[in-house]
């Protein structure tokens, strides 16, 4: 393959060319170069100014080392567990007649059995794409921190399943919990303790992040297989402090699992532990609470953690979750004007 050739033009005539192979290796340009850059030169002395100088590539675009955040929205802001589900493809609807750009899906939220369903599935994707919304994450449920192994094994193949059904929607992203010991009564109960366990007699916190480390891995080769990036959540339990979510996912150390960042899950000194978690977040979520919330109300300051994010140049999405007893709709809108005023 012949090298490249650089020619320097004037309006009027051509002053030199030289091909790269003459001018970095010495050597003299073979007589078909010649005879190329010779009929270059020529039809150049033909072109007006102008289009001369039209052939010197353009400078590259600067890059920008900006954060470039993106709001989403969770389908879990319109269903709290407490009302009729409010369907997949309405809150995709509604996203875009909001002007977002995206949904976070909740897996519980789809009607029972749906989810074996590819039809539904594809429907919900299809639906998805023609109203210009990205499908961001498949949040679901799971526990890993149990002593009997079949109970385990449930939920990794719950895991497995779910990580299949991220991939048939083409979702790349999908939530994940480590486990609770489940010690409180339920989860009223344990927001009532503020997300706090007391651990089973005879068993210990190494117990628990032991079995749900050996769980997760056991998931990682079907996650890299669909291409579905795991994002381990402050969600209480083990992972609802920075130490425990750091503590496993060093302990893991693969390019599929990554964290995501609930800003409502951590109930004291939010911001130092957003920070010590953010360098390794894959998805932010942003829990607001118009109307007072369902368990707990927290006073978050959004313009500070969305610094906290462009400092660490977060390229992603900012997913609302909103989890007031407002009207979901007004709780919504009312979220989107604060998060943009605060991104301003």
């Amino acid at each position: 393959m012949p090298a490249p050739t650089l020619f320097i033009a004037t309006h009027h005539k051509t002053i030199a060319f030289l091909t790269t192979q003459a001018k970095y290796h010495c050597m003299p340009p073979s007589r078909r170069t010649f005879l190329a850059t010779a009929s270059l030169a020529g039809a150049s002395l033909l072109l007006p100014k102008h289009q001369i100088f039209a052939q010197t590539p353009p400078a590259p675009a600067p890059q920008s080392n900006g954060a470039r955040i993106k709001l989403g929205i969770a389908t879990y802001s319109y269903w709290h567990f407490t009302t009729n589900r409010v369907s997949i493809t309405d809150v995709i609807e509604k996203t875009a007649a909001l002007g977002l750009e995206g949904v976070d899906v909740l897996h519980r939220q789809m009607p029972n059995g749906k989810d074996e369903d590819n039809a539904y599935l594809q429907d919900i994707k299809r639906n998805a794409f023609l109203n210009g919304i990205d499908l961001i994450c498949l949040s679901m449920h799971q526990n890993f921190v149990s002593k009997d192994p079949e109970y385990r094994q449930r939920n990794i193949n719950h895991t497995l399943k779910c990580i299949e059904i991220a991939y048939k929607l083409g979702i790349p992203c999908m939530r994940i919990n480590a486990g609770q010991w489940n010690t409180r009564k339920n989860f009223d109960d344990l927001m009532a303790h503020r997300g706090h366990e007391v651990i089973p007699e005879g068993l210990t916190e190494d117990d628990g992040f032991k079995w749900a480390i050996d769980c997760i891995e056991k998931c990682l080769p079907k996650a890299a297989e669909c291409g579905v990036l795991l994002a381990l959540e402050n969600h209480w339990g083990l992972s609802g402090t920075p130490e425990g979510m750091l503590r496993i996912h060093k302990a893991i150390n693969s390019p599929w699992l990554q964290l995501l960042v609930d800003t409502g899950n951590f109930l004291e000194d939010p911001y130092d532990k957003i920070e010590k978690v953010l360098p390794h977040a894959c998805y932010v979520q942003a829990k607001t609470y118009f109307g007072g919330g369902e368990w707990y109300t927290l006073d978050l300051d959004y313009k500070r953690i969305i610094n906290m994010m462009k400092a660490r140049n977060y390229h992603g999405y900012l997913g609302i979750e909103f989890e007031g007893k407002a009207p979901a709709d007004e709780g919504v809108r009312k979220s989107i004007e604060m998060l943009r005023a605060a991104m301003a």
